[in-house]
């Protein structure tokens, strides 16, 4: 029993130890130390067994093979944990410090310890999640640490445009978007590249749905490309594109696809932030409108309206 006290003191000292060097972070060895301790401490109890009963160490393994079964059962979530252990430090699955996110255990945080049998999470709203390390390993969770070692975070969100504003663009449309920088360029290319293709091709344009044109949904997607090209806070060497989805009852979805070059959470938010700031603010330059849902203040005013018409 010493000499299980002392070597379960080593391990310890060990573990402590090794927490103290870089590597730990990605490769704990808690789970493996408490691993190692039990066996000391089963070797112990089988050599103290023996000698009291006067039997051999191999009589007590035959014995306690016998009951194999029963310590399956007895100990099936240590056997499940010592497997999940062995999987999570050979394939570095989960390392301490990183992010995880657990939707079964509502665990959304930063992983504090990993030890055999859990893995704590100390979530953003400042609790603590303990986790059964095998669910890891037989469930799945996300990690994000390819998110923050890549040095990307991903902004995919979209804005819902009411499709009866989407038109046709004029030639007073036209000479006002000349004036904008950051579509200077492609208006006047895409005015002489569509003015060349009808000529050629003999198009009567008095009837807007003969030949080419521009429009201002398709001017605002073009605009909003460039406005990120030119945004210092987005990454240029990951994707960074402006699509339209699916139109649904509630518009068109003009979405956002890109990697800001910040991945802390705070100075991300504030980015994604203003770059819809200025992309709800400037959608009505464009003659667009964002769809929303009416609420009070919209019935309130076309009641009013209504009592002055009458």
């Amino acid at each position: 029993f010493l000499v299980a006290f002392v070597l379960s003191s080593v391990m310890d000292s060990i573990n402590e130890i090794y927490s103290g060097f870089k590597i730990s972070a990605t490769r704990p060895i808690k789970g493996l130390v408490q691993i190692l301790k039990i066996i000391a401490y089963i070797v112990s109890f089988i050599m103290i067994f023996s000698t009291i009963t006067g039997t051999s160490p191999l009589g007590v393994l035959t014995a306690i093979g016998a009951l194999t079964a029963v310590l399956l059962i007895v100990f099936k979530d240590t056997l499940l944990a010592v497997v999940a252990s062995f999987q999570i430090t050979t394939d570095n699955l989960v390392s301490i410090g990183d992010w995880i996110s657990v939707p079964q255990y509502n665990a959304d945080g930063e992983v504090i310890d990993i030890s055999l049998h859990i893995v704590k999470v100390k979530n953003w709203d400042k609790t603590i999640t303990t986790i059964p390390i095998y669910s890891l390993v037989t469930n799945s969770f996300k990690n994000y640490k390819s998110m923050v070692l890549s040095g990307g975070r991903r902004i995919k969100r979209s804005v819902l445009i009411d499709m009866k504003s989407i038109r046709f663009l004029n030639e007073s449309d036209i000479e006002k978007f000349k004036k904008i920088q950051l579509i200077k360029k492609y208006i006047e290319d895409k005015t002489k590249e569509i003015d060349k293709y009808n000529k050629e091709n003999h198009i009567d344009i008095s009837t807007p749905v003969n030949g080419r044109k521009l429009t201002n949904i398709g001017t605002l997607r073009i605009y909003i490309l460039e406005y990120l090209k030119n945004n210092n806070h987005i990454r240029k060497d990951l994707t960074y594109m402006v699509r339209q989805l699916d139109p649904t009852e509630l518009g068109l979805p003009l979405e956002i696809y890109a990697f800001s070059n910040d991945t802390n959470w705070v100075n991300y938010e504030n980015i994604q932030s203003d770059i819809f700031d200025h992309i709800l603010a400037i959608i009505p330059q464009f003659g667009l409108r964002v769809f929303q849902n009416p609420s009070g203040y919209d019935f309130d005013k076309f009641f009013i309206e209504d009592e002055h018409v009458n």
